[in-house]
């Protein structure tokens, strides 16, 4: 007589490894009611399929951001996909988001994907998902940020997140955290003030500057001066403390920090 699995052990499978209900009960029949076998088999698939679509585009995807409970650390991570389906799938969310909480407990890509998920590293459950999900998924970037109050904001859609370091803990440090991570995902700041702004950067600006001086026929020794000029605007249109705060007339963020506590600094930010 063939082994027919209970729904209950059907339903224990696809808990475990996220995997269909007819895959799971298939694996089941496979392995006879092997608990850990069938668990095996579901990985194997995911390998096969994995292997198959590995010269696939991953362009889609999720960006979930976390914070650990004391607001003293953040993770963001960005889970890709194929498709925009899969990218909304709430489960897919919810993997993602479990990826990031436990980025929490580490520094870069690499010690995430070595870590334990449920009894095997994150890089086996990817594969694994991919086998559940029939798409290629992949952990793309992973960024954290340390400081002594954390802030973040996922925009709708999942599809950009960021996260702001404060100097220290305040009666409003959570909404000025959060306002200024808002800002950081809309405006895309590329450093948090000017001594931050790599030197092949400058160079690069002050040159271009310069050229488009020299086409509007201004003469060589003015060239200098006007084009530091330029490199100010743009440290005022790309650095965060010095953007205009998007939800403030007139100010900058600096400015709009310092109107809540002038003791506060914002020290770091991330951004997916």
């Amino acid at each position: 007589m063939s082994y027919s699995p209970k729904a209950a052990d059907v339903a224990k499978l696809r808990n475990v490894t996220g995997a269909g209900m007819m895959d799971s009960k298939k694996a089941l029949i496979e392995a006879e009611g092997d608990f850990d076998k069938a668990i095996d088999l579901l990985r194997k698939k995911g390998q096969k399929v994995a292997a198959n679509r590995a010269d696939r585009e991953s362009h889609e995807g999720a960006v979930i951001a976390v914070v650990n409970p004391e607001n003293t650390k953040a993770a963001i991570i960005k889970l890709n996909c194929e498709t925009d389906f899969v990218a909304k799938n709430d489960n897919f969310i919810k993997l993602a988001t479990d990826f990031a909480n436990l980025a929490l407990k580490f520094n870069t890509k690499e010690e995430l994907l070595s870590a334990d998920f449920n009894g095997i590293p994150v890089s086996e459950k990817l594969i694994e998902q991919t086998g559940v999900i029939g798409e290629k998924i992949e952990i793309s970037e992973v960024k954290i940020l340390e400081a002594p109050f954390v802030g973040s904001y996922i925009h709708a859609g999942n599809k950009i997140a960021a996260a702001v370091g404060l100097s220290k803990s305040f009666d409003k440090s959570a909404e000025v955290a959060k306002n200024i991570s808002m800002q950081v995902a809309a405006m895309n700041p590329i450093a948090l003030d000017e001594s931050q702004v790599d030197a092949s950067v400058i160079e690069k600006e002050l040159e271009i500057a310069k050229d488009q001086l020299r086409q509007e026929g201004k003469p060589e020794a003015m060239l200098e001066n006007i084009a530091k000029g330029k490199l100010n605007k743009f440290f005022k249109d790309n650095t965060l403390v010095k953007q205009d705060y998007i939800k403030g007339e007139k100010t900058s963020v600096e400015d709009y920090v310092k109107s809540v506590d002038p003791e506060v600094k914002i020290v770091g930010f991330i951004r997916i």
